[in-house]
C-alpha cells in the first residue's frame, strides 16, 4: 500500500509544465515594464519631468572659463532715470553707440525695438533723428533687430504679431529675435534660420552676430559634408532639432531649431550665486566710465536688463530644487546663444545631440532588466537595496557623463522602468517565498508516510524537506541534512554525479530514473536507483523530488551473471578462432597465402554458376612457371620457396579485386576471371601476368627471372562444366610450352 502511493506521489510530479527560467522571467518582466514606460513616454507623460532632471544637469555642470568676447551694455533703471523716458530717445542711442564704436568693437548687437518715431529731446518729431542715421551708415557691424510674424509666440500670445527692423538699417544688418517656449515655458532651443517664404529666408540676431565674429577668424557657413540639410560652421555641425528629439513630444521644429547647450561661465567673484557675462551700464558708457578693454575686439550687445520693462525669460540655469527660479534677461538669453554657436565653431565645444529613437528605447529597456536581475537575484533585502541605489546612481551618473559630452540620454525613464521591475520583483519574490513555506509544508506530510528515502531539494541544490527513511539510509539526523547539499556529505565523486543528475532535470523538466553510489555516514556504499522529478507549487516555484531504491543485493547478482556470462563468450571466442584457423588452413596454401586447390575448384564451380545465371563470360587462366626448376636446383628449395611466394604476390598485384588467383602446387598457378566482357580481356589480363613475372627477382643478392606459360579456356565458348574447362586450360597451357614459352595460348 505504501509502495503504491510512493509511486502515485511521483506520478503526481510529473506533471509539470514546461516552467520559465529565471532569465526569461528577468526578460519578460523588464519586457513588459519597458514597453508600459515607453508607451507613456510616447504620449508625454514624462517630458516635464525630464526637462526639468536636463535643468538640474546643467545647473551641476562645472563653471566655463570666463567668457572674453562678449560684454552686455546693460540698460538697467539707472540707465532709464537718465534719459528720462522708454523708448529711449534716437540721440542718446546715436551717442551710445558712437561712444562705443570708439573701442572698435568686433560686432554691436543693439537688441531693442526701433520700428516707432520716437520724439527726441528738442521734442520734434521726425522718422529717424540724422544724427543716428549716420551712425548706422558709419557702422557695418551693427546688427538690429526684428520680431518676425508667427501663428504662436511666447506661450500662445501675440498670434500673428511681428515687430519691423529699426528705421534707417538695411536688411543685411538686422535678425530676428524671436525664441522658442517649451510647455513649461522655458527656452532650450535656439532658432538659426526661418524661412518666412520660399524666397526669403531670416537670420537669428545671435547667429547674424556671430557670423560677424567668426568671419574675422575666416570661418564661414557652409553645408556640413554629413548632411546637406545640416549648418557647418568651423568645427561644429548644428544638426535641425526634430519634432521627438529627446524628452519631447511631437514639439514644433519649424525653422532652422537646434538643441541649446548653454554655456556656463565662470563667475568673477566666488561667492557670487549665479554666473553671467560682463556688464556695463549704459548710463556708464555715456559718462565715459567704461574700461575700453571690455569693448574693444568683443561683442557688445546692447538690452535691458531693467525689471520695469519685463524683458525676462527662463533658461536651464534659471531653474531651482527649491525655491523660487530666477529668470534671465532678454539680453542675457542672446549673449548664451553667441557664446554657444562662437565656442563651438572656434573650439569644438560639444552641442546638444540625441540618440536615435532605437537607442534611447533600448537604453530604457536595459535598465528595466536590471531592476529586474538585480531584485530577482539578490535576495537578501539589505544587499538588494543597497544595490538598487548603487544602480540609480550609476544611471544617473551615467546620464550626466554623457550630458557633459553634449549627449542627451534619457534618465527619468530608466528610472521608471528599473524602479518598477525591482518592485515587481520584490512583490513576485514575497508571493514565492510564501508558496515556498506552504509546500514544504504540505511535501514533508506526504513525504513521510512513504517507507523509501525520499529527498526535496531547491534550486541551489539544498535540502529542503527530507522523510525520515531518507535520514535513517544517510545516517544522518534531519536537521543537520536540511539547507545542505550533496558536497557537505558524500565523497565528490559521487556528489558530481547527483549533481550532473539533479541539473539535467531542471533543464530538461523530464523525470530521469539513475543508478549510483551512495555511501552513508558509516562509509559503506550503496548501489541505488533514484527517480527525479519536478514540482510547481502556485508562485511557480520548482522542487526536485528524489525517490530512491536500494539495489545493492541486485547488483551483485547482476555482477555475478556478467562473469558468468563473460566467460562463455570469452570460451565461445576462442572456439571460434580455432575453427577460422582449421577452416583457414583447409582453404588455403601455407606458403604462398593464395587459396589451395579445394578452394579452387568451390570457386570455379560457384563462379560457373554465376555466369551462367547472368548470361557472362568468365576466364580460366592455367599457369606454369618457365624454369623454375633450375632456381630449386642451383640455388635450394629456401629460395624456391621464396622466388613462389614473390610470384605470388605479383600475380596477385596484377588482378582485380573480384578475381581469384590460386595455387594448385609446386609452380602452378590458377586465375578466375568473373564477368569478362570478351575473350581479349583475358588476352590483356595473361599479357600483364607475363609482364609482372618476368621482372628480376633478387634473392640475397642474385638475380634471376623466371617466366611462365598459360594456357586460356573461356566459359561458354570452350565448355560449360569445372572440369572440362581445367582439363582445356591445362591442354593450352603445355601447347604455349611446346611453342617456345614465355606465351599464353587459348583451348
Amino acid at each position: 500500500m505504501n509502495k503504491q502511493l510512493g509511486k502515485r506521489f511521483v506520478k503526481l510530479m510529473f506533471g509539470l509544465k514546461q516552467p520559465l527560467s529565471r532569465g526569461q522571467k528577468e526578460f519578460i518582466t523588464a519586457t513588459s515594464v519597458a514597453i508600459c514606460v515607453l508607451v507613456l513616454r510616447a504620449i508625454g507623460l514624462f517630458q516635464s519631468l525630464e526637462l526639468a532632471a536636463l535643468d538640474q544637469f546643467f545647473r551641476l555642470r562645472p563653471n566655463e572659463p570666463p567668457e572674453q568676447r562678449i560684454t552686455i551694455v546693460a540698460i538697467d533703471e539707472a540707465s532709464l532715470s537718465r534719459v528720462g523716458s522708454w523708448p529711449i530717445p534716437d540721440s542718446d542711442i546715436a551717442k551710445l553707440l558712437q561712444k562705443l564704436n570708439v573701442y572698435k568693437p568686433q560686432a554691436i548687437g543693439l537688441d531693442i525695438y526701433r520700428d516707432l518715431v520716437v520724439p527726441n529731446n528738442d521734442l520734434a518729431e521726425k522718422p529717424v533723428n540724422k544724427e543716428l542715421l549716420d551712425a548706422y551708415k558709419s557702422m557695418p557691424n551693427l546688427i538690429g533687430i526684428e520680431l518676425l510674424a508667427n501663428d504662436k509666440n511666447k506661450n500662445g500670445k501675440n498670434k500673428n504679431v511681428g515687430v519691423a527692423p529699426p528705421l534707417g538699417l538695411n536688411r543685411n544688418q538686422v535678425g530676428f529675435n524671436n525664441v522658442v517656449y517649451d510647455p513649461d515655458g522655458k527656452i532650450r532651443r535656439s532658432l538659426l534660420y526661418w524661412h518666412v517664404n520660399e524666397h526669403r529666408v531670416h537670420e537669428s540676431f545671435a547667429l547674424k552676430l556671430a557670423l560677424l565674429y567668426l568671419k574675422s577668424q575666416g570661418i564661414t557657413p557652409t553645408k556640413a559634408a554629413s548632411n546637406s540639410e545640416y549648418l557647418q560652421l568651423g568645427k561644429a555641425v548644428f544638426t535641425r532639432f526634430k519634432p521627438n528629439d529627446g524628452a519631447y513630444v511631437r514639439a514644433d521644429a519649424g525653422g532652422y531649431q537646434i538643441l541649446s547647450n548653454f554655456p556656463k561661465p565662470g563667475c568673477s567673484s566666488p561667492s557670487a550665486e549665479f554666473c553671467g557675462y560682463p556688464q556695463v551700464s549704459m548710463k556708464d558708457v555715456l559718462a565715459d566710465k567704461v574700461e575700453e578693454n571690455l569693448i574693444r575686439n568683443r561683442i557688445v550687445l546692447i538690452g535691458s536688463t531693467a525689471p520695469s520693462l519685463q524683458d525676462f525669460v527662463f533658461i536651464p540655469y534659471s531653474s531651482r530644487l527649491m525655491g523660487t527660479a530666477n529668470p534671465v534677461s532678454g539680453i542675457e538669453l542672446q549673449a548664451y546663444f553667441i557664446s554657444e554657436l562662437i565656442s563651438a565653431a572656434v573650439k569644438g565645444r560639444p552641442l546638444l545631440e540625441v540618440c536615435s529613437d532605437l537607442v534611447e528605447d533600448l537604453w530604457i529597456f536595459v535598465w528595466s532588466y536590471v531592476g529586474a536581475a538585480t531584485t530577482w537575484r539578490i535576495r537578501h533585502p539589505t544587499t538588494s537595496f543597497i544595490s538598487i541605489l548603487v544602480s540609480s546612481s550609476v544611471l544617473s551618473l551615467s546620464a550626466y557623463l554623457a550630458f557633459l559630452y553634449g549627449l542627451w540620454i534619457p534618465i527619468i525613464p530608466p528610472l521608471f522602468t528599473f524602479g518598477i521591475s525591482a518592485i515587481w520583483m520584490t512583490s513576485h519574490i514575497a508571493h514565492m517565498q510564501e508558496e515556498w513555506k506552504r509546500s514544504k509544508e504540505f511535501l514533508y506530510h506526504v513525504i513521510n508516510t512513504i517507507p523509501d528515502p525520499i529527498f526535496v531539494k531547491n534550486e541551489q541544490h539544498q535540502w529542503i524537506v527530507l522523510n525520515e527513511a531518507y535520514c535513517r539510509f544517510i545516517g544522518y539526523p534531519n536537521k543537520l541534512l536540511i539547507e545542505k547539499s550533496d558536497y557537505d556529505f558524500f565523497p565528490k565523486h559521487e556528489a558530481d554525479i547527483f549533481r550532473q543528475q539533479d541539473e539535467f532535470v531542471f533543464r530538461t523538466q523530464q523525470p530521469q530514473e539513475h543508478e549510483e553510489e551512495f555511501t552513508d555516514a558509516n562509509g559503506q556504499t550503496y548501489q541505488i536507483a533514484t527517480k527525479r522529478s519536478l514540482h510547481k507549487d502556485a508562485a511557480g516555484n520548482f522542487f526536485l523530488v528524489g525517490v530512491i531504491r536500494d539495489i545493492t543485493q541486485r547488483k551483485r547478482i547482476e555482477e555475478q551473471l556478467k562473469r558468468t556470462a563473460a566467460e562463455l563468450f570469452r570460451s565461445n571466442n576462442e572456439l571460434k578462432l580455432k575453427e577460422d584457423h582449421l577452416r583457414y588452413l583447409a582453404y588455403h596454401d601455407y606458403l604462398t597465402g593464395l587459396s589451395n586447390r579445394k578452394f579452387f575448384v568451390e570457386q570455379l564451380r560457384e563462379s560457373l554458376h554465376w555466369a551462367q545465371i547472368n548470361n557472362l563470360l568468365l576466364g580460366l587462366l592455367f599457369i606454369d612457371l618457365d624454369g623454375f626448376k633450375q632456381v630449386n636446383d642451383t640455388l635450394g628449395h629456401e629460395m624456391g620457396d621464396r622466388l613462389l611466394v614473390t610470384i605470388a604476390q605479383r600475380l596477385s598485384h596484377s588482378l582485380r579485386a573480384s578475381d581469384t588467383v590460386s595455387r594448385l602446387g609446386g609452380d602452378e598457378f590458377t586465375v578466375i576471371l568473373r564477368a569478362i566482357p570478351n575473350v581479349q580481356v583475358a588476352a590483356k589480363v595473361a599479357e600483364k601476368i607475363l609482364d609482372s613475372i618476368t621482372e628480376p627477382i633478387v634473392l640475397d643478392g642474385y638475380t634471376t627471372r623466371v617466366s611462365a606459360s598459360i594456357g586460356i579456356s573461356v566459359y561458354p565458348y570452350n565448355s560449360q562444366d569445372s572440369e572440362t574447362l581445367i582439363k582445356q586450360a591445362d591442354t593450352a597451357m603445355y601447347y604455349a610450352k611446346r611453342l617456345g614459352k614465355n606465351r599464353y595460348e587459348f583451348a
